[in-house]
């Protein structure tokens, strides 16, 4: 029997039991074709798809990447209340945000260490502490 190999957004997509529509097929590959881990915006994501020649909306990136979120293919990060960040490293670490560039990197978990955490009020369990560090150059 011959299996057919699946490209990297295809085989991604199947990972989270995600239907393999062309945009999302197309949206996976930006995100996750290469190897390498990213953190978008869905603003980024839409002008990496317009400059690789995609038919998106910039409704349909926002959609699709609540859809990779819903299915555990990729965590969101909001920085500011309000800026949403996507990132397709899926355990637990820590991050850097770049005041002067808008940039989300990765930061060194290793270094990171937590003495204690709150007490959580009854009934409640915690579910996922997330770590944003915001640089900006010093005076």
């Amino acid at each position: 029997m011959t299996s057919i190999a699946q490209d990297p957004g295809t085989a991604w997509l199947a990972r989270g039991q995600v239907r393999p529509t062309r945009q999302r097929v197309a949206l996976a590959e930006l995100l996750v074709g290469d190897g390498k881990v990213r953190h978008v915006t869905a603003e980024s994501l839409f002008e990496m798809a317009r400059k690789t020649g995609g038919k998106v909306s910039l409704a349909t990136v926002y959609n699709t990447l609540r859809t990779f979120c819903d299915a555990g293919l990729v965590q969101e990060i909001t920085v500011d209340g309000s800026r949403s960040y996507f990132d397709t490293r899926m355990d637990d670490h820590p991050h850097y945000y770049w005041e002067e560039s808008g940039l989300l990197t990765d930061a060194p978990t290793e270094q990171l260490k937590f003495a204690s955490l709150p007490e959580t009020p009854s009934g409640m369990e915690i579910t996922k502490v997330d770590v944003v560090v915001r640089l900006r150059k010093s005076p």
